[in-house]
């Protein structure tokens, strides 16, 4: 039977997770067909392993792709997507969970209801240390605007169409642009381009890592990826909305990378980067945070 619905799940070395991941979805009551693809990107653990033995178990169900080397987060997203064979696609990564049973027929339901596009709901964010927040703490948001200020769809909370997934990959060919995340993009497009709704319920769970893609304990890392995400949001803005938030979007790119900044590094990465946005975008000279920031930076530097 030809599923309507296809997860969409991406992992590498995930082997402490994927069970959970897995067993989420299979557990999932639906009057629907549902497969999950799992993109397994050459890990060095018994990740494939273990996805092996569902696809064996679940062949009806459970299908693996994979290669003999591994071909990096960005190809394997998009390799996953374009095996799936629904006509939705959820997102769910290898060490996240759909923590709500009904959460795939409560969101296909709204999506045929509507005829929206995409649909999310809210997550739990869940830290390696037991601590908990709900995500977003406050209202979701479905216009474009609002995303750009602040994106409240979790990719685990996605479902979405497959053949609109497709068109943003041709519209906006995000695997030229260099970017470090693969969800924000398309969900920004989305809300950009397509009708979006929203369902206030918490479906599944974000698992927090030390460690990941979005998360690091090295600063040079946090702040490419925070450097990224703003750059993401200006580049939609000025493709989508005339520009019509880049005052607001740029001053926060710089006063986010600079915070960082104003606790690692040294004065001169400061102030090239304070420079550097501030001949991008001349209003920043304007701007008083990097000012306080640069002090205390250097009274830091002085008391320590």
């Amino acid at each position: 039977m030809t599923p309507l619905v296809s997860v969409c799940m991406t992992t590498y070395n995930h082997e402490k997770y994927i069970s959970q991941a897995i067993e989420s979805v299979l557990g999932q009551r639906t009057t629907f067909a549902v497969e999950v693809v799992v993109g397994e990107d050459c890990s060095t653990d018994s990740t494939l392993a273990i996805c092996r033995k569902y696809e064996e178990q679940y062949p009806d169900r459970v299908r693996v792709v994979a290669s003999e080397s591994n071909i990096g987060m960005h190809r394997n997203y998009r390799r996953t997507i374009e095996a799936c064979r629904g006509k939705y696609i959820a997102m769910l990564d290898g060490d996240d969970w759909f923590s709500d049973m009904d959460k795939l027929q409560i969101q296909v339901e709204q999506l045929e209801k509507s005829g929206a596009a995409m649909c999310y709901t809210r997550s739990e964010r869940r830290g390696e240390d037991g601590s908990s927040v709900i995500y977003p703490e406050g209202r979701l948001h479905t216009s474009f605007e609002d995303m750009l200020r602040l994106n409240t769809a979790e990719n685990c909370t996605t479902v979405a169409l497959k053949e609109r997934i497709l068109e943003y990959y041709a519209e906006v060919e995000p695997q030229t642009k260099g970017w470090l995340t693969d969800d924000l993009p398309m969900w920004l497009w989305f809300s950009a381009t397509q009708q979006i709704v929203a369902i206030d319920r918490v479906t599944a769970v974000h698992r927090v890592l030390t460690t990941s893609v979005s998360h690091s304990h090295k600063w040079q890392k946090q702040l490419d990826f925070c450097y990224s995400l703003d750059s993401i949001m200006l580049w939609f803005d000025e493709r989508y909305n005339n520009r019509h938030l880049q005052k607001f979007l740029a001053r926060r790119r710089q006063n986010r990378a600079l915070w960082l900044l104003s606790y690692h590094g040294s004065v001169g990465k400061y102030l090239n980067l304070w420079w550097s946005t501030c001949r991008e975008n001349p209003h920043l000279i304007f701007n008083i945070a990097p000012y306080g920031l640069l002090a205390k930076k250097l009274l830091w530097r002085m008391w320590r």
